[in-house]
């Protein structure tokens, strides 16, 4: 089981040491920071971030039973008046723990904070197209493809091609309900 809390200086190294290569931090962090990650980028990444009315929240994952962090998630453009927000910065950083089911009760934790908490109508993310164990994370939490965002990404001399995928409130409440 995990819980999170908000993401803060001193976790910032555990982060850095997560982000091994420039494609794995595009898929991390998309285009807004830089290789290598560094505590400058990350502070300005949480410069206005979980406060009161903020746009985003932030978030490292806690495994309860060690109090280890093991992952990061963001809750991001938080949009009151239109009621939406969008996941983002998803990662089960410690190796240890991949496959073992984190990502779903990353992504259950974080829906239960934008819908329960903030009552939004609708949340959505971006997932690259070959991140086939993710889609079938974020399908499992209820999430729904919309569009392929064709070569939306530029790595080297790849292209990368996004899938939009979004759940809306009453979609996670029959989730809910049929637990």
């Amino acid at each position: 089981m995990i819980k999170l809390k908000f993401f803060e200086r001193v976790d910032f190294q555990q982060l850095i040491n997560w982000i091994e290569t420039p494609e794995f931090l595009l898929q991390w962090g998309g285009p807004n920071f830089r290789f290598p990650l560094d505590a400058a980028q990350l502070e300005s990444y949480l410069k206005g971030a979980n406060e009161k009315n903020s746009k985003v929240l932030i978030y490292s994952v806690v495994e309860k039973e060690t109090d280890n962090i093991i992952g990061h998630i963001s809750l991001g453009k938080i949009d009151r008046t239109n009621e939406s927000a969008r996941v983002g910065k998803v990662l089960v950083g410690d190796k240890n723990v991949r496959g073992k089911g984190i990502g779903q009760q990353m992504m259950t934790e974080i829906l239960k904070i934008a819908f329960d908490e903030l009552g939004l109508h609708r949340v959505s993310l971006g997932v690259f197209d070959f991140n086939s164990s993710a889609i079938g994370c974020y399908v499992k939490a209820g999430f729904k493809k919309e569009g392929l965002l064709r070569d939306s990404r530029k790595i080297g001399n790849a292209y990368w091609s996004l899938w939009e995928m979004s759940v809306l409130d009453n979609e996670w409440e029959h989730m809910k309900k049929a637990k």
